[in-house]
Parts: C-alpha cells; structure tokens; sequence
C-alpha cells in the first residue's frame, strides 16, 4: 500500500472522529470516583480508553493542524501546541489513574482519594505532591489550547466551522464543572462533538479533488489556447 498525504490526512480524520466518540462513551453512566470504585473493572476500562481517546485525538489535531498550516498563522501553531500537550498530560494523568492508583488504593487510600477529588475539580484534604501541578498544568493546556486552536480553525476556514466553534466553546465550558459538579459528565460531550465533526470534516475533504489542482488545470488550458 503506498501512502501518500491523503491517506494520512484521511487517517488522521478517523482518529479524530474517534477519539470524539470514545470522548462522549466514556462519560455515561460514569461511576463515582474514589478509592473504591478507581479498582473496578469498569473504571479501570474507561481510564485505559481516556488514555486511547488522547492518543487518538493527537493524531487527529496534528492532521489538522498540518492539512492547513499555510493558513491558520501563528494563533493556530499557539493553539495546537497547548491542545497537543493538554492531550499528552491527559495521557499522562490517566496512566497513572489506570495503572497506579489502583494499586496503591488499599493501602494508600486517603492520598488515592485526594488526587482524584483534585483531578475532579475537588479540594485535596492532604498534600498529593506533584500530582498537584501536574492536573493543574493538564487543564489549562486543555482549556487554553481547545479554545486557541478552535477559534485558529474558524478564522482559516478550511474544516467545517461549526465544530470549530463547538471546540472552542465546548473546552471552555469546562471551567464550570467547578461551579456545578454534579453536571461534570455533561461538559465533555460537546468537546467529543467537535472532535466527531472536524474529524468528519477532514476524513471528507481528502475524497474530492482539491481547489488548487482544479484551478491549476483550467490555467494549463488558457496557457495552451493563448499559445495557439
């Protein structure tokens, strides 16, 4: 198989548009979370899907970001990069929340719930080290970079606006999940949204020929006429 530009914008499309759908399938019927539940096999499955989502999903923004780099400037560079990093910490944060907090939840309970209280807009009892500055860094790289890099999308418009309006609005939206917690699970949902429609919006412009290639014929012609 040869793979050329489009097969990886096209791949990079479906990644995205993944990475939106685990996004939204993860939050429903989400447990509650604390020392007891983070062992469970079905926590355990959503942490190691979050940890898929975020690699998916930087896949998808760097597709994004590459399919239209002549035109989204420096805000869009600024943009992906915080995105790129809020999805690499994300990773980072759900590895440990996958594969060592459940394991310290026995016999490390208060410190297993208080990283989670933290991670969840919560208030840690006792101090959690540099788990602190590690969920905090996570989301305003999250927060900022969503909203830089949807607003970058919109202005170039070269992907469907709409999503890129919902990305930057939606990642936003998430600094109410402190105001109103029991609405947490309900945030994301527009995130995943965008993420389904940019993806689509990407994965389909690959399958029709480009603007350029067409324009580039139709001057070949008038070339070929003019020199008759």
């Amino acid at each position: 198989m040869t793979i050329t530009p489009t097969t990886l914008f096209r791949a990079a499309g479906v990644a995205a548009s993944v990475a939106g759908l685990i996004f939204i399938g993860v939050q429903i019927n989400h447990p509650h979370l604390d020392a007891t539940s983070i062992t469970t096999t079905d926590v355990m499955a959503r942490n190691f899907l979050k940890m898929l989502m975020a690699t998916l999903a930087l896949a998808g923004i760097t597709g994004m970001y590459l399919r239209q780099v002549t035109k989204i400037g420096v805000l869009g560079l600024l943009g992906y990069v915080l995105f790129a990093v809020g999805f690499l910490s994300i990773f980072g944060t759900e590895f440990v929340a996958a594969l060592v907090l459940p394991s310290i939840a026995h016999s490390s309970t208060a410190y297993v719930n208080d990283v989670i209280a933290a991670a969840n807009n919560g208030t840690a009892n006792g101090d959690i080290g540099l788990m602190q500055s590690a969920i905090l860094y996570t989301g305003i790289a999250y927060l900022a970079g969503g909203f830089i890099f949807g607003v970058a999308l919109f202005r170039a418009n070269v992907l469907a606006r709409w999503p890129a309006v919902l990305l930057a609005l939606g990642t936003l939206a998430t600094i109410a999940t402190g105001i109103v917690p029991q609405y947490e699970r309900l945030f994301p949902l527009p995130t995943g949204l965008a993420l389904v429609g940019l993806g689509y919006s990407l994965w389909r412009q690959q399958g029709t020929p480009a603007a350029p290639s067409i324009l580039n014929s139709v001057s070949l012609q008038l070339d070929a006429v003019g020199a008759k």
